[in-house]
């Protein structure tokens, strides 16, 4: 069971393996996009097509028909990544094995929708995955087995998502068959240390100038690809910019302040240090270096980048 990118991973090394047989997959129904709203397939249910495999897209978890139809097929045991629902006591019993879910930080840190995100936003050094037995609750099952990794300096949300992908696919194999075979066995989380990582909205991407350089440079990181750390230029433009790329500047300037402008960055003052804006894309435009994007545009040392709302 799963829907975007990051549990495509967790499938494929499923289907790799010799030593399961996959019954089925379950994803998310289709979902409009773009601006002729056409229906489009989760990367999951793409994936499963590809491979030959039956697929499920109930609306809801919960519902008693889909909850049969799991039933049916008898699995021994389910295996979750980022579906987007919480599964209801009737479907967790079905299974003789449970269900594990894949959750990408170490729990109970950062239960919730955006682990990956919020431990960039936060500025952690380490984060890592959780294969755990569900329960009914929001990541609250026992754990089987954790794996730890460190935050690189240049990790950004897309970056950071793709190689927990990657370990906690491998890791779910392991603990899938460590499992079944009784050589470890699940044990509840500590109730220290407990921290839910809400979804991700666009305005979370708004920079507030007022806040450090280094808090405003780990939004920038963190929100990548979606919904991107954003600004907008001095009036009267005052156009949309998501920022793609920064670095921190120990430079001491009015919050929002443009310090400098050159092919070195675009550097904004912030509440503490400075901004060094390195890559930037204007709303309805290509993604542009701060050397190509001078090239087109004058900036003048003093000037205030706003949030228009």
């Amino acid at each position: 069971m799963g829907t975007p990118g990051l549990a495509c991973a967790s499938l494929q090394v499923l289907l790799d393996s010799q030593q399961f047989e996959l019954a089925a997959v379950v994803t998310q129904p289709d979902r409009p996009k773009g601006r002729d709203l056409k229906l489009i397939p989760s990367p999951v249910k793409d994936l499963a097509l590809r491979n030959g495999l039956a697929v499920f897209q109930p609306a809801r978890a919960r519902d008693e028909q889909f909850i049969e139809i799991v039933r049916q097929l008898q699995p021994d045991l389910v295996a979750v990544a980022a579906y987007g629902q919480i599964l209801p006591p009737a479907l967790l019993e079905v299974p003789r094995f449970g269900c594990l879910n894949v959750h990408t930080s170490l729990l109970p840190k950062y239960r919730g929708a955006a682990p990956i995100q919020w431990a960039i936003l936060n500025g952690d050094s380490e984060t890592g995955v959780t294969i755990m037995k569900m329960d009914a609750g929001l990541d609250t099952g026992e754990i089987l087995s954790q794996e730890r990794i460190r935050i690189l300096e240049d990790d950004n949300g897309k970056t950071l998502q793709d190689r927990l992908a990657q370990i906690g696919a491998q890791l779910l194999v392991s603990t899938i068959v460590e499992y079944a075979t009784g050589k470890i066995q699940p044990y509840p989380q500590p109730p220290e240390g407990v921290s839910y990582a809400r979804k991700i909205v666009k305005e979370d991407g708004r920079i507030d100038w007022s806040q450090p350089a280094r808090r405003i440079c780990n939004r920038v990181r963190g929100l990548i690809p979606w919904p991107g750390a954003f600004t907008h230029l001095p009036s009267p433009q005052s156009d949309l910019l998501k920022i793609w790329s920064a670095a921190v500047a120990d430079i001491s300037a009015a919050p929002g302040e443009l310090v400098s402008a050159d092919k070195t960055g675009i550097v904004v003052g912030c509440g503490e240090q400075a901004l060094r804006i390195l890559t930037l894309q204007r709303e309805g435009a290509r993604r542009l270096t701060s050397e190509q994007f001078l090239a087109g545009r004058h900036l003048q040392r003093g000037q205030l980048l706003g949030q228009p709302r």
